[in-house]
């Protein structure tokens, strides 16, 4: 073949086709555009419903996928393929996909579950999974959590819907548990008197529901105190730590002693 046919077959093309591909990649461009404005729109209207965030980035997910479908359809409807064959194969093809991935689609499930029933909201502290954190986002097939040392956490839905969930923010208030063992010969009346102490002295524990300090546990080689102040959630890390280390330094100031575990082991000497 001559250059002059390539270059008719080429003008050719180019006439016959080139103005549908120009239109095709237009309609995938605007499509684009449009689902990112569609979708911002949707989450800023849904997010002042009661879904509150956590509708919002689910509906927004599912806006933008459905609107880049019917682009990409519209686009290979402008190239003048059938359609309707397209989307046939895309049938059998998708039927085949969902069976090999029905762990994705079981992700998908649960899903729609966290949105309809909302154990958790985003911005909420949780435990789920195995994990510890706040909830960043609730997507189609994966939630999101930040843990406080700036960690990423992506669990499938399927696992956290599967498994128990401890949400720590749906209460204002927190408990915190602390248990600190003392010696069997220090004074439980003191040690538990310089306990409240430490707690009434703290603005950020709260008066009600009022704190515990009891005897838990006779242990091996402690008397274990229970200390059960209420604070808020904002409060709770700092209080956690903060009170353990006023406890040990007022046990010290006071002669009051915290062991170490100890056994006693007998030596029988048979021979003498």
């Amino acid at each position: 073949m001559s250059l002059e046919n390539i270059q008719a077959t080429f003008f050719k093309l180019v006439e016959q086709y080139g103005w549908k591909v120009l239109a095709a990649v237009i309609i995938l461009v605007v499509g684009r555009i449009l689902a990112g404005i569609l979708t911002w729109s949707v989450k800023k209207v849904v997010s002042k419903s009661k879904g509150g965030k956590t509708l919002a980035v689910f509906v927004g997910n599912l806006t933008f996928i459905g609107i880049m479908v019917f682009t990409i359809v519209a686009a290979i409807n402008k190239l003048e393929i059938q359609t309707t064959s397209f989307v046939a194969i895309l049938g059998a093809a998708g039927l085949a996909v969902g069976l090999a991935l029905q762990g994705s689609l079981s992700n998908f499930a649960s899903g729609v579950m966290l949105v309809i029933f909302r154990p958790f909201e985003v911005g909420d502290v949780v435990q789920m999974g195995g994990s510890i954190g706040v909830v960043e986002e609730i997507q189609i097939f994966v939630t999101t959590l930040s843990t406080p040392d700036k960690k990423k956490i992506i669990i499938p839905n399927a696992k956290i819907t599967g498994d128990t969930i401890v949400n720590f923010s749906t209460s204002p208030i927190r408990r915190v548990d602390l248990t600190i063992g003392i010696a069997y010969s220090a004074d439980i009346d003191k040690a538990k008197q310089v306990v409240r102490d430490i707690l009434d002295a703290d603005t950020r524990v709260l008066k009600d529901p009022p704190y515990t300090v009891a005897v838990a546990e006779l242990g091996e080689s402690s008397v274990n105190l229970a200390i059960r102040p209420h604070v808020k959630g904002a409060d709770y890390w700092d209080v956690f730590f903060e009170t353990q280390e006023k406890v040990k330094k007022a046990f010290d100031a006071n002669g009051i002693g915290i062991p170490f575990p100890q056994r006693d082991v007998r030596i029988i000497n048979k021979n003498g």
